[in-house]
């Protein structure tokens, strides 16, 4: 009995310095700190209040078309904050409260972590879920209604497949790539047909919409991508609808660390609208790609302790194969 209590009492004891520290390190948090790049980029672009005015949250959104090139201000598309991001951020906000999920999360990541990727913890644990557009956004920027249908859809990076659900009522057949397990499992459990990274260039048959959504900044190739996902589209009526964090800081994960990819794509321009037409005349026309619109969204992650959700700068674009 004695023994047990001595347990008892140790493992409460643990507890509270684990609790402690996390709170410790919460406080002491900035970005002086952060000495990792990609850390240091993803810091540095994080929103650290989420109680937001009006003003803020019309940030998110914001565009000036005069800053656009001259070709791409007809192609911009206004969005706003709507019913389903802010239903996103609710949920988001209401699972950052539940106190003892979130040290059970903390806790399992910091034991994990050095054997697990973040990607593949964050699919144990079904958390880290990522809100990219709503689905009256996704039709405004491809231009179809509630009731269209394609025939397949491959969804490039699919996580936890939130996204691939906006997106997969409007298609009779759903693919999904995936390289983390764990995500892997969760995309089975939806029905989507998970294909390897390496094998959906290679299925026989063509996609009427691939999504490749904040991937191109952590692609080890990402021309040989964009030439790639060309090929896989069907002819004339086939469309990439494709995210860009920007600033755009490209870094690849290579065994735990952090490393520039191989084909590293330079974005000039010091505003989002600069960023947006260079990527637009020197990457994607020159890979083939013409902008048949585009919009800027925010990136909307879950949070954890120490915020309710974390938030990057977004360009959405729907892409078509030059004739």
């Amino acid at each position: 009995m004695c023994c047990l209590q001595m347990r008892t009492f140790l493992f409460c004891a643990w507890v509270v310095f684990y609790i402690s520290v996390l709170l410790a390190a919460r406080r002491m948090w900035s970005g002086k700190y952060v000495r990792n790049p990609l850390a240091r980029a993803v810091f540095m672009n994080m929103v650290t209040d989420t109680d937001f005015t009006a003003h803020e949250v019309q940030e998110w959104y914001r565009c000036c078309p005069d800053m656009l090139g001259e070709t791409l201000r007809p192609l911009f598309v206004q969005s706003e904050l709507d019913v389903d991001t802010r239903a996103f951020l609710q949920r988001s906000t209401e699972k950052s409260g539940w106190l003892f999920t979130q040290l059970y999360h903390s806790l399992f990541s910091t034991v994990f972590s050095p054997v697990m990727s973040r990607t593949s913890i964050n699919g144990f644990l079904g958390r880290g879920s990522m809100f990219v557009f709503s689905g009256e956004q996704f039709r405004r920027l491809l231009k179809i209604s509630p009731d269209w249908r394609g025939e397949r859809l491959l969804d490039l990076g699919a996580g936890d497949g939130g996204v691939t659900d906006v997106m997969g009522s409007h298609f009779r057949e759903v693919y999904a790539t995936e390289v983390s397990p764990p995500m892997k499992w969760q995309l089975q459990r939806k029905n989507y047909r998970v294909l390897e990274i390496d094998e959906w260039q290679r299925t026989g048959f063509q996609y009427d919409l691939i999504s490749c959504l904040n991937l191109l900044d952590r692609c080890d190739q990402p021309l040989e991508l964009l030439k790639d996902i060309k090929r896989s589209l069907v002819p004339g009526s086939g469309r990439l609808i494709l995210a860009v964090v920007l600033p755009f800081q490209p870094y690849v994960e290579m065994g735990g660390n952090w490393v520039r990819p191989k084909d590293h794509i330079q974005v000039q321009g010091k505003t989002w609208e600069e960023q947006v037409t260079h990527l637009s005349v020197d990457t994607f026309q020159k890979v083939g790609f013409d902008v048949e619109s585009v919009t800027r969204l925010p990136y909307l992650c879950e949070g954890d302790m120490n915020q309710d959700f974390y938030v990057l700068d977004d360009a959405v674009f729907v892409l078509k194969p030059q004739e």
